[in-house]
């Protein structure tokens, strides 16, 4: 049985194991050039960092105005309910914050991943880095 881990903290305890995670799944695998990946906002964020036995898998930040954002899972833990609990942790983390709703950019192919969790769709599809996206928000009330 895989034990799953999610820790909590600022990006200069988490960023290093984050930002090879995003390196891997935005960069490497997406093609998002890595001056939109990495837009500086990183310091001001709460950064999500699961761990499966031991080893950095899947990362996710929150932004301070309740944007979660640069949810990643490495391919190898995909499908294991990593992303659940790394958005779970973010709103969680916003709810305790005081916030009244969560938002997100979903890659379109995400959507129903993230219906799962509540959130719903609106607004037109848009590109972000190449990728259609839509924005969706999470009443936290």
């Amino acid at each position: 049985m895989a034990i799953t881990q999610i820790s909590s903290g600022n990006w200069e305890t988490l960023g290093p194991a984050a930002s090879e995670i995003r390196r891997k799944v935005f960069i490497d695998e997406q093609n998002v050039p890595q001056e939109e990946e990495w837009d500086g906002l990183d310091p001001a964020c709460q950064h999500f960092l699961a761990m499966l036995d031991g080893q950095p898998v899947g990362t996710a930040r929150l932004l301070p105005d309740a944007h979660i954002g640069r949810v990643a899972v490495l391919a190898n833990a995909r499908g294991t309910g990593i992303g659940v609990l790394l958005m779970q942790a973010a709103i969680e983390a916003a709810r305790h914050a005081g916030h009244p709703q969560v938002a997100l950019s979903a890659q379109v192919h995400a959507l129903a991943f993230y219906e799962r969790l509540g959130f719903v769709a609106h607004g037109d599809e848009f590109l972000d880095a190449g990728i259609p996206h839509r924005e969706m928000t999470l009443s936290l009330d």
